[in-house]
């Protein structure tokens, strides 16, 4: 027996196969899906052996469509293997959509045969060319979806066997256009199919030696991209099919037919393109009838958590933000965030693209006796109010019986209030404006929202927490400068009461009154500073580091001490340093008084100054209790930190804050039960000299 030269490489593809089919049969029972790939090996081993016998068209092109059947049902009961909750319902229209073209294929395989002798069978070729073409490229479809969605482990054994699935369907694909194009350099590509077919046996032998299974799961966005491919491969078999009609001869009804369907195409997709309104309708018909799910979570609390998330300055008001993250769940128009305020009510906390009036609520509506019950129900349940429902009377009977406030429902366009609840209460409350395709919300809408008003109520928390604690500190600013100013008030009261005891007995002494006209005068005005201290900006404008004679400020600040206590001021008093005279009056005097009240009546304190070209040195010393290293180390500079009872324990800090802002430093040497030594270190100046501090 002789065989055509041409179909060589068809008997080599029908022999693979049949090897491949013999292989799997010898390694014994099989899965369906086994079962399934050993009937496509047989197939495909039919058609070639068909095709190289120079079969009548007829059953090669019936084998051939029963062969991509077979490989598309394999595909299919992989991808549908999984876990039922995980499967997506939309997936059974993709491979019902390509299931039907290749019906269609062996329905057009089947017409010349039984066709009458007098009717023209060119637009019964041209459509089934297109049809092959529309089935080959829907496989390739789902041959890189089937792929690209595997799960990782099971792709490196999956890999070689959709390798040559998509081989044997690109050259189809190549060949049918070919053919369409042009007949007679079709017929020259497709004399070595059977070649092709044969390339993918080796491929499919690699794919089909392990017996690990190829685990398959398919996202929503993966089955739309897939319903996508195949409506606009679809949609050009149609337009390739119509034009064909409309050139033959004597097809003026068939014309006339084409041209309806083609303006029917054309305006359908101009009504619903343009129209916000039938895309919404669209979108909610084909969530609700091809997916086990409506909502893809993954997509949706990434993007809910991208828009909350970031920056203020950068991305805009927290409250607005959040209303746009609830709006793109529901494709809403816009929206409005109600939080709570002080006075139990609520109040706009954030807008976006909310054209109306914005919602007012009255005042105190958790206290108002008629609406605190319906809050209490709202939170408790954690309901989500669809405000159309309640409206027209079919929301849900609980809802409507717990007697939604007017002010809530009289607004039309609000669509779903969304409550935002915090440790069991409501912060905040999401009012959407009504979509272009409003619906009712299922189940799913109420859980999805549901998880995402806690996320949002969450950051909308923390937020009023910030804010909470931004105003609190400013208060505790208040209270820390007003402390500070009730240690220097106790000071000049000492003062003021040792001088006004001395009035009565030096009174009629010249001196002395001169003395206490000028201690009055440097009082009031250590009053006038300390009252400027308190102002938001509690700083003297007027403070600067200049030349200061440090036996005048020293003298000064240790006159008042000397009536109670012995205090010595020794060292070169005609030194000079760059320092603020107030301030280190200031500073010196809270020193002094600690270690006045350190030490026992008969150790005196000592004010020495020393140092060198370079520095001033201050040293303040007393023999009193001291303190221990833990308290120096961690606590003497702290503010309300004390070792005296009664103490502010304010004293040590503002001298340490004082000598800085003039550019010095402080240091400590204490031991405890020996006594204690503060050091001030200033910048040396010579008379007359200016500085400011850096």
């Amino acid at each position: 027996m002789s065989f055509p030269e041409a179909h060589y490489s068809s008997y080599l593809a029908a022999i693979l196969f049949a090897l491949l089919v013999a292989w799997q049969l010898f390694k014994g029972p099989r899965t369906a899906a086994q079962r399934t790939l050993i009937g496509a090996f047989a197939l495909t081993s039919l058609w070639a052996w068909l095709d190289a016998l120079g079969a009548a068209d007829v059953l090669t092109g019936l084998a051939e469509t029963l062969r991509n059947l077979v490989w598309i049902g394999l595909l299919h009961s992989l991808a549908t293997s999984g876990e039922p909750d995980r499967r997506q319902k939309g997936l059974k229209l993709v491979y019902a959509s390509v299931a039907g073209v290749l019906g269609l294929q062996l329905v057009t395989v089947i017409v010349p045969p039984l066709a009458p002798a007098d009717m023209d069978l060119a637009t019964v070729s041209t459509t089934l060319n297109l049809l092959h073409i529309l089935g080959a490229a829907g496989g390739l479809v789902l041959v890189h979806n089937f792929y690209g969605q595997a799960e990782p482990g099971s792709r490196s054994t999956m890999r070689y066997a959709m390798l040559a699935l998509a081989w044997i369907w690109l050259y189809d694909l190549n060949y049918y256009t070919i053919a369409y194009l042009s007949p007679e350099l079709g017929a020259a590509v497709g004399d070595w199919r059977g070649l092709a077919v044969a390339a993918a046996g080796p491929l499919f032998a690699l794919g089909a030696r392990s017996d690990v299974a190829w685990r398959f799961r398919m996202s929503r966005a993966a089955t739309f991209q897939s319903l996508s491919l195949l409506g606009i491969c679809a949609y050009f078999a149609v337009m390739a099919v119509l034009a064909t009609v409309m050139r033959e001869e004597g097809g003026e009804v068939a014309g006339g037919v084409a041209v309806t369907l083609l303006t029917i195409l054309v305006v359908g997709a101009m009504a619903i393109l343009p129209s916000s309104r039938a895309r919404a309708w669209a979108k909610v018909k084909i969530a609700k009838h091809f997916f086990e799910h409506r909502y893809d979570y993954r997509t949706e609390w990434l993007r809910f958590t991208e828009t909350i998330g970031g920056d203020e300055g950068e991305r805009g008001a927290l409250g607005a933000r959040i209303v746009r993250a609830f709006a793109d769940m529901l494709d809403a128009p816009g929206g409005v965030l109600l939080v709570r305020d002080e006075h139990e009510g609520l109040r706009a906390g954030g807008v976006w693209n909310w054209g109306a009036r914005l919602v007012d609520p009255p005042a105190g509506v958790f206290t108002n006796e008629r609406e605190a019950p319906f809050w209490e129900h709202v939170v408790a349940e954690t309901r989500i109010l669809e405000l159309n429902g309640l409206r027209e009377g079919w929301g849900d009977p609980r809802d409507r019986a717990a007697g939604p406030p007017s002010w809530l429902l009289e607004r039309d366009e609000a669509y779903v209030a969304i409550p935002l609840l915090a440790d069991r209460q409501l912060i905040g409350l999401v009012l959407l404006a009504q979509p272009d395709y409003s619906r009712p919300l299922d189940w799913e809408d109420f859980d999805l929202l549901r998880t995402a008003g806690r996320q949002a109520a969450s950051a909308l928390a923390e937020k009023v927490s910030q804010e909470a604690l931004a105003k609190a500190q400013r208060f505790e600013e208040f209270n820390r400068r007003f402390a500070f100013i009730m240690h220097d008030i106790k000071n000049l009261v000492s003062q003021l009461s040792l001088l006004s005891r001395n009035a009565e007995r030096h009174a009629d002494n010249p001196e002395f009154r001169a003395d206490m006209v000028a201690t009055l005068k440097s009082s009031v005005a250590k009053m006038n500073d300390l009252l400027a201290r308190l102002a938001p900006q509690g700083t003297r404008p007027d403070k600067k580091a200049r030349a200061t004679r440090l036996d005048d400020v020293l003298s000064f600040a240790i006159a008042a001490k000397r009536a109670d206590h012995d205090v010595r001021l020794l060292g070169d008093r005609e030194r000079w340093a760059v320092a603020d005279a107030a301030s280190l009056e200031q500073a010196i005097g809270h020193l002094v008084q600690n270690a006045i009240d350190a030490s026992s009546k008969d150790k005196p304190v000592i004010v020495r100054i020393g140092g060198d070209d370079g520095d001033v040195v201050i040293d303040v010393i007393d023999e009193g209790h001291g303190m221990d290293p833990d308290f120096v180390r961690s606590r003497l500079f702290e503010p309300f930190a004390s070792t005296k009872d009664g103490g502010f324990g304010i004293g040590a800090y503002e001298a340490r804050a004082l000598i800085l802002a003039m550019g010095g430093r402080l240091d400590v040497e204490s031991r405890a039960g020996e006594g204690t030594r503060f050091t001030i270190r200033l910048a040396a100046a010579a008379p007359g000299e200016l500085r400011k501090s850096a």
